[in-house]
């Protein structure tokens, strides 16, 4: 997918490099030196370049539309598939069967049932409890407020906005 067309020496600044080290996500290497040795106009180098992000942005958001597509078809699928378990369950009642495809049998399990309206009355050696989490917007609030909060403080970022 391409939104952009980039110019083709800037293209040809992203190659494979056995000897350097590489992304191992695409294997790709983006030679920094050798865009800004590039010669050619500033403008149209930086524009050129905006335009190159933007089209990998778009094709990572097809990416994304494609494995959520996927996923899906996953879900379905295996909701299906243990739709069919459940029946066969039911169906074999606890006996075993056995072909030349395929071998279903059963083995006895122990699970906890629990209802969540008696977690008042479990004993807490019986329960789990999750590490503290900082509430960062919180937090930031606080400090815009004057307040010290230790550990932590408060940053400013300059952060490149591609349209």
């Amino acid at each position: 997918m391409k939104l952009f067309d980039i110019d083709e020496r800037l293209a040809a600044c992203v190659k494979l490099d056995e000897s350097r080290v590489v992304d191992t996500e695409s294997g790709e290497i983006i030679d920094l030196e050798a865009i800004a040795a590039l010669e050619m106009e500033r403008d149209k180098k930086i524009e050129n370049l905006g335009c190159w992000y933007k089209n990998l942005l778009a094709e990572a958001e097809a990416l994304k539309a494609q494995k959520n597509a996927f996923a899906e078809r996953e879900k379905a699928k295996k909701a299906k598939a243990e739709s069919l378990r459940g029946f066969l369950s039911r169906y074999l009642n606890g006996k075993k069967f056995e072909s030349a495809k395929v071998a279903m049998s059963f083995r006895k399990s122990e699970a906890v049932e629990f209802d969540a309206k008696c977690i008042g009355d479990v004993p807490e050696e019986f329960l789990k409890f999750k590490d503290p989490e900082l509430d960062k917007v919180a937090v930031k609030k606080a400090i815009k407020a004057g307040e010290t909060v230790p550990g932590c403080e408060l940053v400013a970022r300059q952060n490149l906005q591609i349209k």
